[in-house]
C-alpha cells in the first residue's frame, strides 16, 4: 500500500493563514483536489446569545453565512475545486466523526501552538481530534514557531 496519494483527506480551518497551509499541503497529498474535504465547525449558539433571544440569527443561518465565508476564503487563496462544509458543534469531535464517516485516509490539521492560559482557556482542537480520529492525523507545526 502507498503512502500517497491519499484517496481522502480532511482539512479543518479557520480562515487563517496557517489553514491555507493546511489545505495546500492537503491538495499535494491526493490525485484530485475534489478528495480534499474542507471543514469549519461552529460551536452552537447559547440560549442567551443575544441573536437567539431576539430571533435574529439561528444556526442555520450562522452556517449558510460561514459556508459563503468560507467558499470566498478559499477562491482568494486559489484553493479550488475543493469538498467544503460547516458543521454545528464541538470540533475536534465533529472533525474525527466526519473524517470517519467519508473513510477518510488522513486529517491535515493546523497547529495554533497555544500554551499557557490561552491553551487552558481554549483548548485544543488539534489534540482533541488526535484523541477521536480513526486515521492517521498530520498537525503541521506553525509557520512562525520557533
Amino acid at each position: 500500500m502507498s503512502w500517497l496519494p491519499k484517496k481522502s483527506v480532511v482539512v479543518p480551518i479557520d480562515f487563517s493563514g496557517e489553514s491555507k497551509l493546511a489545505v495546500e499541503t492537503a491538495v499535494q497529498l491526493v490525485s484530485s483536489p475534489a478528495n480534499v474535504h474542507v471543514i469549519h465547525v461552529m460551536f452552537p449558539m447559547d440560549i442567551v446569545a443575544p441573536g437567539v433571544v431576539w430571533g435574529g440569527i439561528d444556526d442555520v443561518d450562522r452556517e449558510k453565512a460561514v459556508h459563503d465565508h468560507a467558499q470566498q476564503f478559499l477562491n482568494e487563496n486559489n484553493l479550488t475545486g475543493l469538498t467544503m462544509l460547516t458543521r454545528v458543534g464541538d470540533p475536534g469531535t465533529e472533525i474525527a466523526e466526519y473524517a470517519k464517516s467519508i473513510n477518510a485516509d488522513l486529517i491535515v490539521i493546523p497547529s495554533h501552538g497555544y500554551h499557557g492560559i490561552k491553551r487552558a482557556l481554549l483548548g485544543s482542537v488539534a489534540e482533541r481530534v488526535l484523541r477521536h480520529a480513526h486515521c492517521p492525523v498530520l498537525v503541521l507545526r506553525r509557520s512562525d514557531a520557533d
